[in-house]
């Protein structure tokens, strides 16, 4: 009876791919407790928001697909919608207006077109999916851009790349001809002056720190430069749990959120970092491979939209921490703390899972 009940509860949840994301969490934990100087407070709250979020993953993961299809352009008007609120009445914090206050709580939409934009562009191939035209994929590029200048405006910008890169695979996977990817890399190389002058100041200053850390060691790359002493006095083992000078001395920023890696990369070490990227690796793998079997054009190109852009999320954090990409404020996926960004990941995760455990209810439909 017992083993029933547990059955239908978990009936649309994918066991690898949820073993992966907890032992990935589990991780997390140890490095967060670690970082935050020991705070069982810190680590409640982050227990706290991954309990949130797996509801939420539990939630989307028993909703069909064809659902969820339905709903993609009403979600996407209404983050644009939100989207135009915060510009209009949104409150400005640190120099950046990316919150709405409704009353009761406070929001930021940017984080609803992290799902809601490529949910947008899967629903829209898949009304055009015997032979896209050119004109589809010029719309379906302006579709993508609306939200992505609306949250660079803020500004945010890596969300507004993250939201960028959700939609581009979209595109890619929707059959963008490579002689357009070329072109688009070519008109971007030859835009980037423009790029360059309508960069914010401090945005100039991270790109210029990327290339010299030490033209400002006190200030704008104090972040890379304290990031890559952790990260290299790790070593091949790393100094062990708890033992980290850098962030157990504060000199390291932000060590619970965007450069948490530099934390993890100093007590755990070479042998850390990839056992990590395995992790990451395992679940990129199971999504893509959930992305292949899906039914439907609008669940394959969801599914690879909503796995290549976790590689996104990775890529530019461990980048970011290591120096190779300029600091953009992304934080580490399943690691970092934050419930805004874990409930945003296990969202996606739910749709995956929804899409691989209601596909033989499509395939017999």
């Amino acid at each position: 009876m017992i083993s029933q009940f547990l059955q239908s509860i978990f009936k649309h949840i994918d066991s690898f791919l949820l073993a992966c994301l907890l032992f990935t969490m589990l991780v997390g934990l140890f490095v967060l407790y670690s970082a935050s100087g020991q705070s069982f407070a810190r680590l409640n709250a982050q227990l706290i928001n991954i309990v949130v979020a797996f509801g939420v993953l539990w939630v989307v993961s028993n909703i069909p697909p064809h659902h969820l299809e339905r709903v993609a352009v009403p979600i996407y008007v209404l983050g644009v919608l939100l989207l135009v609120a915060v510009a209009l009445f949104g409150e400005v914090s640190h120099g950046a207006r990316r919150w709405l206050n409704l009353g009761v709580t406070k929001i930021q939409p940017s984080e609803i077109m992290r799902i809601a934009a490529p949910m947008m562009l899967a629903w829209y191939f898949a009304k055009r999916e015997a032979m896209p035209r050119i004109a589809d994929f010029i719309i379906a590029a302006i579709l993508l851009l609306v939200p992505v200048a609306l949250i660079a405006k803020q500004p945010d910008l890596g969300t507004s790349l993250l939201v960028a890169s959700s939609g581009f695979y979209v595109l890619f996977l929707a059959g963008l001809s490579w002689k357009f990817l070329v072109g688009g890399v070519v008109a971007a190389g030859a835009m980037m002056p423009v790029f360059w002058s309508m960069l914010h100041d401090y945005q100039r200053k991270r790109i210029e720190i990327l290339i010299d850390p030490s033209q400002d060691p006190l200030g704008a790359g104090y972040h890379t430069i304290q990031a890559t002493i952790a990260l290299g006095s790790g070593g091949v083992t790393g100094k062990g749990w708890l033992n980290g000078t850098q962030s157990q001395l504060d000199f390291l920023p932000e060590r619970t959120t965007d450069f948490i890696f530099a934390v993890f990369g100093e007590e755990f070490g070479m042998v850390g970092g990839l056992l990590l990227l395995v992790l990451f690796t395992l679940i990129i793998g199971r999504g893509l491979v959930i992305a292949s079997q899906a039914k439907s054009t609008f669940s394959r190109l969801l599914a690879g939209s909503i796995t290549l852009n976790f590689f996104t999320y990775a890529f530019v954090n461990m980048g970011m921490v290591s120096g190779i990409l300029p600091v953009v404020g992304v934080p580490l996926p399943l690691i970092s703390y934050g419930g805004t960004s874990m409930l945003s990941l296990l969202l996606g995760f739910g749709v995956l899972m929804s899409i691989q455990t209601h596909k033989k209810l499509v395939a017999s439909g």
